[in-house]
């Protein structure tokens, strides 16, 4: 069977992290398992904090090579918290599944160019595991392709503020994407003729 491995570091703070809690944080995270490749080693590291009596903190964060995970939920009820975080991770994971998948379909570009430059060479096609759920477009960029040469698509991609630039090469009259890679150089994707 798929066993991927998940290690839990749970640390609470003016709470203690009875074995009911600590169950209940595996039980639900241990969920997220089946959209792992099978043999990852994934780290979950629960924050859990009380405050006052009132109000409970839950962050989690899942480190790997590919994708940072990240949730925090404050919630009146810790149990409640756990589960709104878990929530919030796995649709993080759904979204980054679809992207990926949906952009090596269409264009077979490498996975970095979508993943702001990280991990460019783990270079693993996640397998679509959600049937049921079509890819959900959270934002629509339109691009005014017009002709330029690499140094404006950088200037035009930096005053935005974007991580990539789509625009027509001046020359070749195609279509190219410049991108900040990790290193703060940057890329150019070009189509071959």
């Amino acid at each position: 069977g798929r066993r991927s491995l998940m290690n839990y570091n749970i640390r609470g703070e003016n709470i203690e992290v009875t074995p009911a809690l600590k169950d209940h944080v595996e039980r639900k995270i241990g969920k997220l398992e089946r959209y792992f490749e099978q043999s990852v080693n994934a780290d979950v590291n629960v924050n859990l904090k009380f405050y006052n009596d009132k109000e409970s903190k839950v962050e989690v964060t899942i480190p790997m090579t590919d994708l940072a995970l990240r949730s925090e939920v404050h919630n009146e009820d810790m149990y409640n918290a756990i589960d709104l975080a878990t929530n919030k991770l796995e649709r993080q994971i759904r979204k980054h599944k679809t992207k990926v998948n949906r952009k090596f379909r269409e264009q077979g570009l490498p996975k970095h160019y979508f993943e702001n430059g990280s991990a460019a060479d783990t270079g693993v096609a996640v397998q679509d595991e959600i049937e049921d759920d079509s890819p959900e477009i959270v934002r629509q960029k339109r691009f005014n392709l017009k002709p330029m040469d690499n140094e404006e698509a950088i200037l035009q991609m930096n005053m935005l503020g974007h991580n990539f630039f789509v625009f027509t090469n001046a020359e070749t009259n195609l279509t190219n994407v410049v991108y900040r890679r990790n290193d703060g150089k940057y890329g150019l994707i070009e189509p071959t003729e």
